[in-house]
């Protein structure tokens, strides 16, 4: 009965893992598109946080007292995103799956064309995490069909190109969240 009852002990083990390597395993890229998603979420959860510290904005046409409140926006969220640097949301693998989706789309009639629309002056963009986007600059159009291949972004927030770099925008505070150098060809 022992000999039994271990051979039968033996064989739920091998069942139990020969059932648990035929495991289909998780999505890679979905993994990083979750990854991503969550870094993200993590970004707008603080500057949630940051925006709830400040005392109420006034309902106001003044731009000098928008862009006041805007850069005290800024000031807040970089206190909070100290020692943030660029990578810390577009991880390696991330960048990489995002140069994936961006290749086709780049192919398609009219998307490079499309995209040179709207670009600001060649140098008027620093490219520094948590930097503001310059104000006088034009914001560079991102066509449907690129849009349409990258996740779906939070309110607030979205992508822009500057050249090939794909910047990863707040657009409350103007600023760059996270950004891909030569994301496209």
């Amino acid at each position: 009965m022992t000999r039994f009852l271990t051979a039968l002990a033996f064989a739920t083990v091998a069942h139990a893992s020969t059932v648990a390597a035929q495991k289909p395993a998780t999505n890679p890229h979905a993994a990083v598109l979750a990854d991503f998603k969550a870094r993200v979420d993590k970004y707008v959860e603080l500057r949630k946080k940051a925006d709830d510290s400040a005392p109420p904005l006034k309902k106001t046409d003044d731009p000098a007292k928008i862009r006041d409140a805007q850069q005290a926006l800024v000031e807040r969220i970089g206190a909070a995103r100290a020692g943030t640097k660029q990578g810390d949301i577009f991880t390696p693998e991330i960048t990489e799956h995002f140069r994936r989706l961006l290749h086709p789309e780049m192919k398609e009639a009219g998307t490079k064309a499309a995209m040179k629309d709207d670009q600001p002056k060649p140098g008027t963009v620093t490219f520094k995490v948590n930097g503001p986007y310059p104000d006088k600059e034009p914001l560079g159009t991102v066509p449907p069909n690129v849009l349409a291949s990258l996740p779906p972004l939070p309110k607030d927030v979205d992508y822009r190109f500057v050249g090939k770099h794909l910047i990863l925008r707040d657009v409350r505070a103007n600023m760059i969240i996270d950004y891909i150098p030569n994301a496209i060809s």
